[in-house]
């Protein structure tokens, strides 16, 4: 809906283009016809009432593909994450503050591939490309939430690992229960108000002019494209909230790492030093996924961007990486490895005693 505010400037630009690709009609004709723009609703006169997702190749060919694809990789995305929340829970010696952590993480990864897959599948499978306003922006809201949320829990990681491999004498004492449960809330709330920043600003906008969203789901820098508005306070915003945030999350990683290597290279054994760098490789490579492939579609240089590049960069970070991650943490830890086949092993000896 357009704001009051914004309805003289609306009416201006309309009038604009009405002289540009009508010359030859007559101010009264022009009014006229403005008139019943009125009466029809400023909803239409935005275009407001849908957007329309592009996603990848229109071919009919490659539908067939590309669903099963991206659908078998959503599968195995949310069993493979909510297996590690099962397995966390149902083991009592993975209730510590490393484990406590993983569990919001991979929460987190499943509510942030079921942000945009799901839609993305519907549009390749039913072949209509068309997203309500409403549903635009709560689909930006919550990406925008989980995306931030997932790089919060990522720096949290990070010092609960740098508590526990450079002050492991009073890792208990730091990481308590309530400041575990206090960073992930925070982490929560924060990023909850910062998404809810970026929706209402982008909310601000008018949208009268190209409404196809080259993207599979609604991203604030396509959706600032497509804008009729002038969009100066959204980037201020993005420049200044969002990098503040981003580079918090980079600072506290950095920070975190630079003592932890500093702290392994000082230990004596080589021994010593190969089960303290195991017990971080994990979180380190999910780091270096998750960040570099954020990077390349926020920062590659625009000189050597394009519209299919970017698509194929955040596939990689909203797809790829969540689905990675379980493996990533499962393969890499004993204590997740065996959790697993003990959760596997009674489940499977329930099924057969109650065969």
């Amino acid at each position: 809906m357009i704001q009051p505010h914004t309805r003289r400037s609306t009416l201006k630009h309309c009038m604009i283009i009405f002289r540009v690709h009508n010359p030859q009609l007559t101010n009264f004709t022009r009014l006229t016809q403005l008139s019943a723009y009125r009466q029809m609703g400023w909803e239409n006169l935005t275009c407001h009432s849908a957007f329309y997702l592009l996603g990848f190749s229109e071919q009919p060919e490659q539908q067939e593909v590309l669903c099963g694809f991206f659908l078998s990789m959503y599968l195995v995305t949310m069993v493979g994450n909510f297996l590690i929340i099962l397995a966390i829970v149902t083991d009592a010696q993975l209730h510590t503050p490393m484990y406590f952590f993983l569990a919001n993480l991979s929460l987190a990864d499943a509510c942030f591939v079921s942000t945009t897959v799901p839609k993305m599948l519907a549009i390749i499978w039913i072949q209509n490309q068309a997203i309500s306003y409403s549903g635009c922006l709560s689909q930006l809201y919550f990406f925008i939430l989980f995306v931030m949320l997932e790089a919060f829990l990522l720096a949290v990681m990070a010092y609960d690992r740098f508590v526990a491999i450079c002050h492991p004498l009073h890792y208990i004492m730091v990481m308590s229960p309530g400041l575990c449960v206090f960073l992930v809330s925070a982490s929560w709330i924060m990023n909850a108000l910062h998404s809810l920043l970026h929706t209402l600003l982008m909310n601000s906008l008018s949208f009268c002019a190209d409404h196809k969203i080259p993207h599979f789901f609604c991203d604030i820098n396509p959706l600032l494209s497509i804008s009729c508005s002038d969009p100066f306070v959204n980037e201020v915003v993005i420049y200044t909230a969002g990098g503040f945030a981003g580079l918090v999350c980079i600072l506290c990683l950095i920070i975190s790492y630079a003592y932890i290597f500093s702290t392994i290279l000082k230990m004596p054994s080589a021994q010593g030093k190969r089960k303290a760098f195991s017990t971080c490789s994990s979180h380190l490579s999910v780091v270096s996924l998750f960040f570099g492939t954020s990077f390349c579609v926020y920062f590659s240089p625009p000189s050597t961007h394009s519209a299919w590049k970017g698509t194929v960069a955040s596939v990689m970070y909203t797809v790829v990486t969540p689905m990675l991650n379980p493996f990533i943490y499962s393969l890499r830890n004993q204590d997740i490895k065996s959790s697993l086949r003990k959760l596997i092993w009674v489940r499977k000896t329930n099924f057969l005693s109650w065969q």
